[in-house]
């Protein structure tokens, strides 16, 4: 063979190298872009999500929302910029969502523990760690306890406001009362960790943790015979008091919770004096209902018109309300204690305002 022809095989068959490598590297690339395509469809990666636009007026998150609401406040949090961990020192950038950094870090595959607001610390939390952080809410019954501990039960009070559990609780509802996210009557009996199978008993084993959307194939292997995991259920009571025992734990769920919101509306209108509606879209979502009609308009639920005839009785009922409003997964996270606190709830209330108990089960 000639060597200009030896020449120009050895380049052909390091083109075809070069070719088949950059395919390969572009094919190992796919699963990435796929990976940022995805967290970036999600609400963790929403550059327009209220969530982390709230602030921009301000220019910057302050301390106190800034571990959850900014991906610098959140690797300040765990101390992976090498400051303390379990505190933000400083307020952290707007228009920053939670990240690939937030959660691949060291600090973060490190974490095992997290406390939640009622000062109770929960170990050996794994891959749920990092989604526990963000997810507990700010509020726990403690807090409503401490507020309401030296008044009168159907006093009306100045000195009471609503206390709002924050959003998106899922851990603090999946904990139940080993954390004590919900307000928990006295002398009664609370669900503790909602222990699901092993194969479904994380943040991650249900959630994609990119898309956070549920992976419910994993639900139907078990569940069989239902068309959606709103229709699965384990307990068969009648707890919403219908009649229904073969709807889903969710319906049983929303129905109690719908009973609770009209005993509330009875309560305040009767005992405390001034009719109050709930607008779920907006802050402090407990209004005055000004025309008494059952509804809060847009021009009802303004800040000014916010509820302030609080009793203890009511307040506890509220917040209860919305520690069940504010986890729309609870069906799934710990569907127990959630009757339970929307069961006590109306129960407490039923004391002075007439509420038919005698279909009701507790779990």
């Amino acid at each position: 063979m000639r060597l200009d022809s030896i020449k120009v095989t050895i380049f052909a068959v390091m083109l075809g190298a070069v070719t088949l490598t950059s395919t390969v590297r572009a094919q190992e690339a796919d699963p990435l872009a796929d990976l940022v395509e995805a967290w970036m469809a999600s609400p963790h990666g929403d550059y327009h999500s209220r969530s982390f636009t709230y602030w921009n007026k301000d220019g910057e998150v302050p301390v106190e929302c800034a571990a959850c609401h900014s991906q610098p406040g959140f690797i300040d949090f765990l101390g992976a910029d090498g400051s303390a961990p379990d505190k933000v020192d400083r307020p952290a950038a707007i228009n920053a969502p939670i990240g690939c950094a937030s959660c691949h870090n060291a600090a973060a595959h490190a974490l095992e523990s997290v406390r939640f607001p009622s000062g109770v610390s929960v170990d050996g939390l794994d891959g749920s760690a990092v989604c526990t952080v963000c997810h507990q809410g700010r509020q726990s019954g403690d807090a409503v306890v401490a507020a309401t501990r030296s008044l009168g039960e159907d006093a009306v009070s100045a000195d009471l406001s609503f206390l709002n559990i924050h959003y998106g609780v899922a851990a603090a509802v999946m904990h139940g009362s080993q954390v004590r996210g919900g307000y928990q009557y006295p002398n009664r009996d609370y669900a503790g960790r909602f222990q699901h199978v092993p194969s479904a008993n994380s943040c991650v084993s249900c959630h994609e943790p990119h898309t956070t959307r549920v992976e419910t194939d994993g639900c139907m292997t078990c569940h069989r015979g239902v068309e959606t995991i709103r229709d699965i259920r384990t307990r068969h009571a009648d707890f919403d008091g219908d009649g229904d025992t073969a709807e889903g734990i969710h319906s049983e769920i929303a129905g109690l919770h719908a009973r609770l919101y009209k005993a509330i509306q009875a309560y305040a209108a009767e005992v405390a004096g001034t009719p109050i509606g709930y607008a779920s879209g907006s802050f402090p979502y407990f209004f005055v209902d000004t025309d008494a009609d059952g509804q809060i308009s847009p021009e009802e639920a303004v800040f000014p018109n916010r509820y302030q005839n609080w009793t203890p009785r009511l307040l506890k009922a509220a917040y209860n309300y919305q520690v069940a409003a504010k986890d729309p997964g609870g069906f799934v996270h710990n569907p127990a204690y959630l009757l339970q606190l929307l069961h006590d709830s109306l129960e407490n209330l039923s004391e002075r305002v007439d509420v038919d108990m005698s279909a009701l089960k507790r779990p």
